[in-house]
């Protein structure tokens, strides 16, 4: 069973940074995909960005390309979620997920099936 918590969440302006992080308890999260997705109340749970530290592969949805960085630690193996150059939007829980299945991860990074652990969230909020 692996365990995930996520931080880093709060309240900040439109064109600000934010960086988000995602720690598995116990254990490292190299061996593992990870993957970010947010959901706004009321809204559908959307992807954001995955990272296959094992092929240095990484997905992006389109809105945040250019924005946002997936990355993993290599001394702790906690992932972050950089983002800059936030939009002002509502407020959104980001979850980190992870899967040890690289085959499935490959196939649908951007699928949340495609994951098998999740952590709680953190809530992201960007005021205009």
């Amino acid at each position: 069973q692996v365990q995930l918590v996520e931080s880093g969440g709060g309240v900040v302006q439109a064109g600000d940074s934010l960086r988000l992080s995602c720690a598995a308890s116990g254990r490292t999260l190299s061996n593992y995909a990870v993957g970010w997705f947010r959901q706004a109340p009321g809204k559908e749970r959307e992807f954001v960005a995955a990272n296959n530290w094992n092929t240095i592969r990484s997905a992006y949805v389109d809105s945040v390309k250019g924005r946002f960085t997936i990355s993993r630690d290599s001394n702790t193996g906690t992932a972050h979620l950089q983002m800059h150059s936030l939009k002002p939007d509502a407020p959104a829980v980001y979850l980190c997920a992870a899967t040890a299945v690289l085959s499935a991860w490959s196939v649908a990074p951007s699928a949340s099936r495609t994951y098998d652990y999740w952590g709680p969230g953190t809530q992201v909020t960007v005021s205009s």
